[in-house]
């Protein structure tokens, strides 16, 4: 498996990217991996090779690429700093749902140009604000994408906020697979239901689960990591990527 630095022309500049491909003869199925606040870093990429093992294609773009050349962050003790929180809370709030679906569009084309890509649609996965991205993708982009991944997203069916993903379920062409953590405020029961309620009025295939673990348990340089549920998360994009990108 072998991941290289690449470089994707959007419409507002260059956003920088890793490109993990796997071994072997191609093509392969492409996914698109959403960071989480904390944005590129090494744990982030390490999770990109980790996926591509599986047998695909996959792009892990620097989202806040506007923002300019950033120190990469620590997500253990990120907000244990007050600079340090401020800066990627400022960063993740000027990341609009409009700049997400237009860079989620150059991602797509992009992997279009990808030899190793298999042709047709493409997968997104993403954790916490990159779980929103990964379903705004999913409700923009139609067909697209095949197949949306959200773990331990936030804000992904509030009803006051226009940009919420839930808001455009019929137009969601993919099989949709998300999974909540406890007690988690950025995606209570109630947004569960509602999402829950949404997709099944749209005839979206989804999945929605909550596993036992903590806002986090997916990414290992979160405090809330829990390794148990990474382990579950891995199995289910696997599952869940194989029936779909595979068929």
């Amino acid at each position: 498996m072998a991941q290289r630095s690449v470089n994707i022309e959007t419409a507002d500049g260059t956003c920088p990217a890793a490109l993990s491909i796997p071994e072997g003869d191609g093509p392969w199925p492409a996914v698109i991996m959403f960071a989480d606040a904390g944005g590129m870093r090494d744990t982030i990429r390490q999770m990109g090779d980790r996926l591509s093992g599986l047998g695909y294609v996959v792009l892990v773009p620097d989202f806040y690429y506007r923002n300019g050349p950033y120190e990469s962050v620590d997500m253990r003790t990120a907000f244990q700093n007050k600079d340090t929180a401020e800066r990627i809370m400022g960063m993740m709030r000027g990341y609009t749902a409009d700049l997400a679906v237009s860079d989620a569009k150059a991602f797509v084309d992009y992997l279009d140009t990808v030899p190793e890509k298999k042709p047709g649609g493409v997968g997104t996965t993403g954790y916490c604000m990159g779980g929103r991205l990964s379903l705004l993708t999913a409700a923009n982009l139609g067909e697209a994408i095949a197949v949306s991944a959200s773990f331990h997203g936030g804000n992904i069916a509030k009803d006051d906020d226009p940009d919420s993903p839930h808001h455009k379920a019929a137009d969601i062409k993919a099989t949709v697979y998300v999974a909540g953590a406890i007690e988690d405020q950025s995606f209570p029961d109630e947004q569960k239901d509602l999402l829950e309620k949404a997709l099944t009025e749209a005839g979206v295939a989804h999945t929605i689960e909550t596993y036992q673990a903590h806002h986090g348990f997916a990414v290992a340089d979160n405090p809330s990591y829990d390794e148990a549920a990474a382990e579950r998360h891995w199995q289910a994009m696997e599952k869940v990527f194989g029936s779909v990108l595979s068929s």
